[in-house]
């Protein structure tokens, strides 16, 4: 099992989780994090982290976001490491909760 970042990071992009994690499974994009499942320990300790409750576990993702479970694993691949926390975008807490933010991701 690994855990999986969702669609509420998507232009919110909190770092807090990259602090916690022990063996830096999460890769920064432009406007999102992702977490390499081949890297993560399952550790739990990033779920309380995450101020936009955006990381599930595998088995737990909700339905209608079963495809980040693959964008995680595929983009993790491309983006460098993040393993200390950073500011959150200006707006981040404005986008935070907002549905539907798929067509925002940048790549």
């Amino acid at each position: 099992m690994t855990y999986v970042v969702t669609e509420n990071c998507i232009k919110c992009k909190y770092t807090d989780c990259v602090d916690v994690c022990p063996v830096d499974c999460f890769h920064e994009g432009p406007n999102f994090l992702t977490i390499d499942p081949e890297e993560c320990i399952d550790c739990t300790l990033c779920v309380a982290e995450c101020p936009a409750e955006a990381i599930f576990a595998e088995e737990d993702v909700p339905e209608d976001q079963h495809k980040f479970i693959a964008l995680n694993a595929e983009l993790a691949k491309n983006w460098p490491v993040i393993s200390e926390r950073r500011e959150p975008p200006a707006d981040a807490d404005d986008w935070n909760g907002t549905p539907d933010k798929l067509e925002y991701l940048e790549r």
